[in-house]
């Protein structure tokens, strides 16, 4: 990912920090490499793989936002459980933007899994775009049990989802839902609701 950090523009309230760099970052001030970073329009292939390095490193900087309830943990020194539900478009991006970081003093873990059943556990699902047309059913089965939800689907955050990542101009965002976080009794920081768009629906 170090190779795409020079094209990245800063943002404040975040900093881009090497992944070989290991120097303490103080609360809520954490490196956010490429946020709405332009990607690269050619070959297709190419600029999907940067896509979901960005929402690699998207996805855990909004861990570090986010407070969940404690009964999400079963104690204390439990780690922080991100599952990918349906394809994994990461390609190993995920892992190598979590390893060796942790979450509010927490270890992260990634998983992946084909049914919700599969991730039961994790605090953190992001449902990938291969779940569309089921996306009702996974929501609904989420609905009430304390995981912070992150799609990629237009419908996402109507349907329930707490935060879908948005796509334009070539440009990665995220829309965050506040009603569905706080249904699901997560505290999101309002430093990351500022950066996102706020969704409007139910």
């Amino acid at each position: 990912m170090n190779t795409m950090a020079s094209n990245a523009p800063h943002h404040p309230g975040f900093h881009l920090r090497p992944r070989d760099c290991r120097a303490p970052r103080p609360p809520l001030c954490i490196f956010l490499a490429l946020l709405l970073a332009i990607l690269l329009p050619a070959p297709a292939a190419k600029a999907q793989s940067k896509e979901y390095e960005v929402k690699a490193v998207f996805l855990f900087n909004f861990s570090q936002f986010v407070k969940w309830p404690a009964r999400s943990f079963p104690d204390a020194n439990a780690p922080l459980m991100i599952g990918v539900l349906g394809d994994d478009p990461f390609g190993g991006a995920l892992q190598s933007a979590t390893r060796g970081e942790t979450s509010n003093g927490r270890k992260i873990v990634v998983r992946t899994g084909r049914r919700v059943d599969d991730l039961r556990g994790c605090q953190f699902i992001f449902v990938s775009r291969s779940e569309i047309g089921r996306l009702g059913e996974i929501l609904a089965a989420l609905q009430g049990s304390g995981v912070l939800t992150v799609g990629e689907s237009d419908q996402f955050c109507d349907q329930g989802g707490v935060i879908n990542f948005t796509l334009q101009g070539g440009k990665v965002g995220f829309e965050i839902n506040v009603a569905s976080a706080q249904r699901a009794g997560l505290e999101v920081s309002p430093k990351l609701v500022r950066l996102g768009k706020i969704h409007r629906g139910g």
